[in-house]
C-alpha cells in the first residue's frame, strides 16, 4: 500500500483492500509462484505453437519451400540444445535448493528459526525456483512439438519460436541463479537478517495510519475519515469495552471455531463492511499473535444484538501456526530479541550480534515513540467507528524490546553500554508520559550490573553509554 498526500501536506496510507490478507497468506507461501509459473508456461508455449503454425503455413502459402526447410534445419539445431536443457534443469534444481536449504537451516541456527521465513517470502527466491521450472518444463513441451517428418512439404510442425523462447528462458535462470546466490549469502550475515526484519517491523508501523478509510470506496473518496487510534491508550495493554470512545454495552461475544493457532491477521475492510451493515461496533478480543483455541472469545458486539449475518465473524480470521509481519506491531522485535539473546548464549557468546539487534530495536521504538498505541479504531467511510482492534502499548514494546536482553547483557560490557546509549537516546525522543518504562530498565541495568561487577573500574567501564558498544 503505497503513501499519497492530502490537501495539508500530511502524509496518509491508502485504504485497506480487501484482498490484503490473502496477498501476505500466499506471500507466506512457497507453492504459489511456481505453480503459477507453471500455468503461465502452458499458455505461451500454447501462444508460440500458435506462432510457429502461422509461420509455417504462411510459407508454404507463399511457396517458399526452401525457407521452409532452412528453418527446419535451424529447429534441428536448436534441437540438441533443448535437450541438453531438458536432461540438466531438474538436476540443477535438486542440488542448487538442497544447497540452498542446508545455508537456510544453519542460518536459522545462528540467529533463530523464526528466519526462516525470510527465506519463504524472498521474491527471488520465488521467482528462481517458478523460472527454473518453467524452463524444464517448456523444454519438454517443445521437444513434444518435434515432428519425425524431415520432408519441408510433409513436416507438420516447425517449434522456432517455441525453441528461442526456450533459450530465452535459460538466460534468464542463469540471470536469478546469480541474483539467487547473492540473495542466499546475504541471508546468512547478521546485518543483512536484521535490517530485513526491521524494515518489515517499519513496513506494519506504516501501515497502521492514522488516518485512513476501512472500506472500499464508494464513489468520491475525499470524505473518508478512515482509520485512527483511540487517545485514551497510548501506553496500556488492549482495549477493553470503556477504551476509546464510547462503544456502547457489550451485547454479544464471536468464538472461534475453527482450529487452535495463532491469531494472524483479520480482514479489516470486510469486518467494517459487515459491521456497517448491521449497525454495531465491533471489538476485537485477542491480540493479532495471540494463540487462540476453539471457544476462544474473538470479537466483542457493542451497540446492538449479533445478528445472524454476525455469526459468520470467526471466518473473517486468519489462524495459522505461525505469527507474521502483516498487522502484528510487536513480531520484529521477537524477533530482533530472539537474535540478541541467542547471540548472549554462552554457547554462541557473539556479542557484537547482539549489539547489531540492539541498533534495530532502537530503531524501531524511535519510529513508534511518537505514535498513539494500545487500540486502533477503524472507521466506515462515514466516519463512524467500527471495529476496534487492540495493538501493543508503548510499554509493552519496551519491555518486549528490553527485558529478556537486559537480564542476559550484565555479563557482556559492549551490550550492556550498547543498552545504555539506546535507552538514553530514547529518552531524549520521547514525551515525558513514555519516560517510565525506559527509566524503570535503565535502573535496573544498571543495579545488576552494580550486583554482578566487583570491580569499580570495570563497573564505570560497563555503565558508560557508548552507541557502538565497545567502539
Amino acid at each position: 500500500m503505497g503513501d499519497w498526500k492530502t490537501t495539508d501536506g500530511l502524509p496518509r496510507r491508502r485504504r485497506h483492500r480487501a484482498l490484503s490478507p490473502l496477498r501476505e497468506h500466499l506471500r507466506d507461501t512457497f507453492w504459489f509462484a511456481p505453480t503459477a509459473a507453471l500455468v503461465l508456461v502452458f499458455v505461451v508455449w500454447s501462444a508460440a505453437t500458435a506462432a510457429d503454425d502461422a509461420i509455417l503455413t504462411a510459407l508454404r502459402d507463399a511457396g517458399d519451400e526452401d525457407a521452409v526447410s532452412d528453418l527446419l534445419g535451424i529447429a534441428e539445431d536448436a534441437k540438441t540444445v533443448v535437450t541438453t536443457i531438458s536432461a540438466a534443469m531438474m538436476t540443477f534444481i535438486g542440488v542448487v535448493f538442497s544447497i540452498s536449504l542446508v545455508a537456510v537451516q544453519m542460518a536459522a541456527g545462528q540467529f533463530s528459526p523464526r528466519v526462516v521465513r525470510i527465506f519463504v517470502r524472498s521474491r527471488i527466491t520465488k521467482a528462481t525456483f517458478a523460472v527454473f521450472l518453467a524452463t524444464f518444463v517448456q523444454s519438454l513441451l517443445v521437444l513434444t512439438s518435434y515432428d519425425s517428418q524431415r520432408d519441408p512439404s510433409l513436416v507438420a510442425s516447425i517449434p522456432l519460436v517455441q525453441s528461442v523462447l526456450t533459450l530465452i528462458l535459460v538466460g534468464l535462470s542463469v540471470v536469478l541463479f546469480v541474483m539467487y546466490v547473492n540473495s542466499t549469502l546475504r541471508l546468512m550475515r547478521v546485518a543483512h537478517v536484521v535490517d530485513l526484519i526491521t524494515r518489515e517491523a517499519l513496513r506494519v508501523v506504516a501501515n497502521m495510519p492514522l488516518d485512513v478509510s476501512a472500506e472500499e470506496p464508494v464513489g468520491d473518496t475525499s470524505t473518508d475519515t478512515g482509520t485512527s487510534r483511540g487517545p485514551a491508550a497510548s501506553s496500556g495493554p488492549g482495549p477493553g469495552p470503556g477504551s476509546g470512545p464510547d462503544l456502547g454495552p457489550e451485547t454479544a461475544r464471536i468464538a472461534h471455531h475453527g482450529r487452535a493457532g495463532v491469531l494472524r491477521d483479520v480482514d479489516i475492510a470486510r469486518l467494517v463492511r459487515m459491521a456497517r451493515q448491521s449497525g454495531v461496533v465491533l471489538r476485537l478480543v485477542p491480540r493479532i499473535g495471540d494463540f487462540v483455541v476453539p471457544g476462544t472469545p474473538v470479537f466483542a458486539v457493542h451497540g446492538g444484538p449479533a445478528t445472524k449475518g454476525l455469526r459468520a465473524l470467526s471466518f473473517q480470521v486468519s489462524v495459522g501456526a505461525e505469527r507474521t509481519f502483516h498487522q502484528d506491531l510487536g513480531f520484529g522485535l521477537r524477533q530482533l530479541s530472539d537474535i540478541a539473546l541467542r547471540a548472549l548464549s554462552p554457547a554462541v557468546n557473539d556479542p557484537t550480534t547482539a549489539v547489531q539487534a540492539v541498533d534495530r530495536i532502537v530503531q524501531f521504538l524511535s519510529s513508534v515513540a511518537q505514535r498513539p498505541l494500545g487500540v486502533l479504531l477503524h472507521r466506515d467511510r462515514r466516519g463512524t467507528v467500527r471495529l476496534v482492534q487492540p495493538v501493543p502499548g508503548w510499554t509493552e514494546l519496551v519491555d518486549l524490546a528490553f527485558s529478556e536482553i537486559r537480564g542476559c547483557a550484565v555479563a557482556s560490557p559492549q551490550v550492556t553500554r550498547r543498552l545504555l546509549a539506546g535507552l538514553d537516546d530514547l529518552l531524549g525522543a520521547v514525551a515525558e508520559d513514555r519516560r517510565a518504562p525506559l527509566v524503570r530498565h535503565r535502573t535496573l541495568l544498571t543495579q545488576a550490573v552494580e550486583r554482578a561487577v566487583p570491580e569499580a573500574a570495570d563497573r564505570a567501564f560497563a555503565l558508560h553509554p557508548d552507541r557502538q558498544g565497545i567502539g
